[in-house]
């Protein structure tokens, strides 16, 4: 049996070393992938730290691969080997839920995530299930392509789900992995971008990838000079903030929606919703479909992420580098087994 070659982390916090396990054999529905790029995450540094209670060890993190087939499951017939491929957070849907049979295959109270439960992307070759191996057009540069599979989808799907029309007002809230890549997508969708960030030097970097707006997110007299003013408020950040205010920005029947996790309760009163009609939501990352139309889009207006490139062999380097802050914007690992 063929050894996967992979880094691991043995115990929650612990540095990444090298690591092999046997796969067994390849079922039905499954796809095999040589992973030769593979981004890092803020959501693998929480799974190797257990912050979410949910890591088991050894752990093999990343779940943001770009690779190619290497083989298929007899049941496969759609894709071919060679065929270029990415890999999200999900890695198996059950196909038979209410959600799967709309659509909404990221809706899947069963859905097996790639790094939970099962050993993931910082490795030479990684499975899953086919309705998440997602064909990569060939107009993409593949050593990009991986943060588009977390970060990207993550973004565009609200985008989607919200039905955010061209002529709105948004505003994105922190210029990181998520936020640069929201302010790229939501230009290019023809809204008018806000961009929300506590780092005076990333004003002219959003300003660069799109924003027409720039405001101190911690800012409080800044932020009631734009009171009743954004039709969409998207938050990437995982930090509390004085989300009254932020409330407040809304035009009625504006909406704040949530795609980074915030640990802390977010303390909402009842009465500048009801009046306003405003809402508050979240999601997750998109279904496969949503995903392809993702791709669609960033080859029709040529958006990649900003990305630094690492050898996977100095993926404790990497980690380290983003957990300084100073990655601009997605760190990619590149195989080098």
């Amino acid at each position: 049996m063929n050894k996967v070659k992979a880094y691991a982390a043995l115990s929650a916090g612990a540095l990444l070393e090298s690591f092999e396990y046997s796969q067994g054999e390849l079922q039905a529905e499954d796809v095999e992938i040589k992973v030769h790029y593979c981004g890092i995450c803020h959501s693998d540094l929480s799974m190797i730290n257990n912050e979410w209670g949910m890591s088991a060890y050894p752990l093999v993190p990343g779940h943001e691969v770009a690779g190619e087939i290497v083989a298929l499951g007899k049941k496969v017939t759609h894709l071919k080997v060679g065929q270029k491929i990415g890999l999200g957070w999900y890695s198996k849907s059950c196909m038979v839920c209410e959600f799967c049979m709309d659509g909404d295959h990221n809706l899947c109270s069963n859905n097996e995530s790639t790094i939970a439960g099962r050993h993931g992307g910082f490795a030479d070759r990684v499975r899953c299930h086919f309705s998440w191996a997602i064909p990569i057009p060939d107009q993409l540069p593949l050593e990009k392509t991986g943060p588009l599979f977390c970060g990207g989808i993550t973004v565009f799907n609200p985008i989607i789900q919200n039905n955010v029309q061209p002529t709105d007002r948004v505003g994105v809230v922190g210029i990181g992995g998520l936020g640069h890549m929201a302010i790229q997508f939501l230009n290019k969708w023809g809204c008018n971008v806000t961009a929300f960030t506590s780092s005076e030097n990333k004003a002219d970097e959003a300003r660069k990838l799109g924003a027409h707006n720039i405001v101190n997110s911690r800012d409080d007299s800044a932020l009631e000079k734009i009171a009743n003013s954004l039709d969409f408020l998207l938050v990437t950040v995982n930090v509390p903030l004085n989300w009254e205010l932020y409330i407040n920005a809304l035009k009625s029947k504006g909406r704040l929606h949530f795609v980074g996790a915030v640990l802390e309760p977010i303390p909402v009163g009842a009465f500048p919703l009801i009046m306003k009609q405003r809402s508050i939501s979240g999601s997750p990352l998109g279904s496969p479909e949503t995903t392809r139309k993702m791709l669609e889009f960033c080859v029709q207006h040529d958006i990649v992420p900003q990305t630094e490139l690492f050898p996977m062999s100095k993926v404790n380097d990497a980690i380290e580098h983003l957990k300084a802050g100073k990655a601009r914007y997605r760190i990619i690992l590149q195989n080098d087994f």
